[in-house]
């Protein structure tokens, strides 16, 4: 396979995260006085960082509070949050297995995510992940996120590797319109948090398990000119 530069999003891509977002905006709704929500719910919450997820929670749990007391619970859900980063928290199936060969192939990964990039890293480095992604950039790495097409052209910058095709894997429509207005090949997985359907997202190709990624890659390959 051609070595190729992949970039992956982190919440409901590389790892299903929900269950510790879950445990901390509970703890927050229940600090603010407010009934707890599902788990199921909060899938559909995640995508546009902490902060949007505690508005989601704070609205469907009775509406927004006065901006100093939202102020007080951000800050509370930043502080048990990072207390709780990896409690329960695990790669989807498929790929632990899927990495290694990636890298034997020569690809170089990074990940590029709207999390805080300090939560990002600690997660990376605390699964033992961080050999596979060098290279992590979050919501508040430069001045622009996803779905805008800078954050990941700025996230390729920071790749060892600075030609070849490079590739988006996500499981949102901040990732896929990001690398459509990139200009780069997007691959959309369907075990993710979108509220839209995979098939929805205008991705490239849709994955429904990490054993589907590499042949993608590989026909991808085929399409690469041998002199780039």
């Amino acid at each position: 396979m051609y070595p190729m530069r992949l970039l992956f999003d982190l919440d409901g891509t590389l790892l299903d995260t929900a269950p510790d977002l879950h445990a901390t905006l509970n703890h927050c709704l229940k600090a603010a006085g407010r009934p707890t929500v599902t788990l199921d719910s909060v899938k559909h919450m995640v995508g546009q960082g902490a902060v949007a997820l505690l508005e989601r929670g704070l609205t469907a749990t009775g509406g927004m509070p006065p901006a100093e007391h939202f102020e007080e619970l951000v800050k509370l859900f930043f502080d048990y949050y990072e207390k709780h980063l990896t409690d329960y928290c695990y790669p989807y199936d498929g790929l632990m297995e899927l990495l290694p060969a990636l890298k034997d192939q020569g690809c170089e990964m990074a990940v590029c995510t709207n999390k805080p990039v300090a939560f990002a890293k600690t997660i990376i480095n605390g699964l033992d992940l961080d050999t596979f992604f060098p290279v992590v950039t979050g919501g508040d790495s430069f001045e622009v996120r996803k779905p805008d097409p800078g954050h990941i052209l700025k996230t390729l910058d920071l790749m060892h590797m600075k030609s070849g095709p490079a590739v988006m894997i996500g499981d949102t429509h901040n990732d896929i319109d990001a690398a459509n207005a990139a200009g780069i090949t997007s691959i959309a997985v369907s075990f993710g948090y979108s509220d839209t359907p995979a098939h929805d997202l205008s991705a490239d190709y849709v994955i429904d398990h990490f054993s589907e990624l590499l042949p993608v890659l590989e026909s991808l390959s085929y399409q690469v000119p041998r002199s780039d």
